[in-house]
């Protein structure tokens, strides 16, 4: 029996965190800073601080679920081994909507970027340029996509600096608040807390893309760094959001600076450092972009690979199927970038309503598989730091989410909820009418793996029906 490829463990600890960083585009905070400042009456950086701690009990959930089960998959993989297969199908899934639609919304965005700039040239041109550049990478090697998102994080993360000492410098010379220090960013009056929690449902979601380092666990050089890259991933990012929105609103103390408060980015640029600055600017957010369209779309191929390899997304032998030369996962990663070539068509603001759906179920259920995992199968609730660990800190951090749950924009959900109608149909087709159990359709996991069974005989049923 010949042996079968498997992905290719090529990557190290700070190579996974610069593809958390390159997805989660940290330019993002001066994309919409002029709508969050308007949304919380001027304090951006409290809004960002808000998000982070969201979604650090968030975080934590990975750590813990990243530690039992190696494979890729991320919540589709910890739902279906701790829960049930059924249900880990339809968190995939939705979490298939957040991770379908980013790359397709990177390279909407490259577009608009590009059209700006060219306005003779068509657009179609440009996103099937970008499309092909990106799949191509993606299909070439794992490690060249890490390098070239590594590369393009770093300028963005220098030209972020280099405007953090461009506003230090005239905030000193009398901008705005006219000094570094002060509680205004944080809190002031007229400031409500529903209005910091609407904008935080806005920032909340720049931070998708630190639990998509998970789908890069059979790829790591070393497993036992996922946790502490997930960990490095959240803190980087959200302090590099942080800044960025302190000294802008401290430049920019309200929004009667800009005239298109929808992309606040390229006005910022200018009046901070001119237009050879402003020229830059927007070239680091489109180097940020295209950092998180490299990942994105190495993200979302991993988890279509692996929901073809447990057998819930037919055909298998295409979704499960790994290039014995490159080791990337060929056919997914063409099926993302064909998704991709859609941004020829549709509105920025169409697309991203839809992504935020899919990556709150995904939050809601690591939180909960903690709970199924070590409460109630490993029974680890006897002792106070266990019972804080396994049961106290994820329950916070469902709860947290579920304030976002309830900022949900009405589109997100209706396509959210859409979505999963369809996801529900399509395992009717696959199950015979539920009459297959969702274990049954394939091997549940790549030889080779180190995924946990239960310890105890309690879950011995549910973990039956995975297998």
């Amino acid at each position: 029996m010949a042996q079968r490829s498997t992905l290719k463990r090529s990557l190290g600890l700070w190579a996974i965190v610069a593809l958390g960083l390159g997805y989660m585009t940290p330019t993002t905070v001066f994309d919409t800073f002029g709508i969050v400042s308007g949304d919380t009456f001027g304090v951006v950086p409290t809004a960002y601080l808000v998000a982070l701690v969201v979604m650090l009990f968030t975080a934590l959930s990975y750590g813990k679920m990243v530690r039992v089960f190696s494979s890729a998959g991320s919540a589709y993989t910890y739902t279906r081994q701790t829960m049930h297969p059924a249900l880990g199908f339809l968190v995939g899934w939705s979490a298939l909507l957040d991770y379908l639609l980013l790359p397709l919304v990177n390279a909407v965005l490259i577009r608009i970027y590009l059209v700006s700039l060219f306005p003779s040239v068509p657009s179609w041109i440009w996103v099937l340029a970008y499309v092909g550049c990106v799949t191509g990478v993606n299909v070439w090697s794992m490690r060249s996509t890490s390098r070239l998102n590594t590369v393009l994080v770093v300028f963005a993360s220098v030209l972020i600096v280099v405007f953090l000492v461009l506003t230090a410098k005239e905030l000193l010379a009398g901008m705005g608040e006219g000094t570094l220090v002060s509680a205004q960013p944080l809190w002031h009056q007229g400031v409500t807390t529903p209005a910091v929690l609407a904008g935080t449902t806005v920032v909340a979601f720049s931070f998708i893309g630190f639990d998509a380092v998970t789908m890069y666990s059979e790829e790591a050089k070393d497993q036992r760094v996922m946790p502490r890259a997930i960990l490095l991933t959240v803190l980087i990012g959200g302090v590099i959001f942080f800044l960025g929105a302190w000294f802008t609103q401290l430049a920019f103390p309200n929004g009667t600076h800009f005239a298109n408060s929808d992309d606040t980015l390229p006005e910022i640029g200018l009046l901070v450092g001119g237009k050879v600055f402003q020229i830059l600017f927007i070239a680091c957010a489109f180097a940020a972009t295209a950092a998180s369209g490299l990942a994105s779309h190495a993200s979302v191929s991993r988890l279509l690979h692996v929901m073809g390899r447990n057998g819930v997304l037919a055909p298998k032998r295409l979704f499960g199927y790994i290039h014995p030369k490159f080791r990337t996962p060929l056919f997914p990663v063409l099926l993302t970038g064909a998704v991709s070539l859609l941004a020829i068509g549709p509105s920025l603001e169409l697309v991203s309503s839809m992504i935020n759906f899919g990556a709150l179920i995904a939050f809601t259920f690591v939180n909960l598989s903690v709970i199924a995992h070590y409460v109630v199968r490993q029974r680890r609730y006897k002792t106070a730091p266990d019972l804080l660990r396994y049961l106290v800190l994820p329950l916070i951090g469902a709860a947290l989410t579920g304030i976002l749950w309830y900022f949900l924009h009405a589109d997100a959900l209706i396509a959210g909820l859409v979505w999963c109608g369809i996801g529900v149909v399509y395992l009717a087709v696959l199950t015979r009418g539920f009459r297959r159990p969702v274990g049954s359709l394939g091997i549940e996991e790549a030889e080779g793996e180190e995924d946990q069974p239960p310890r105890n005989a309690s879950s011995s049923a549910s973990w039956a029906g995975t297998k």
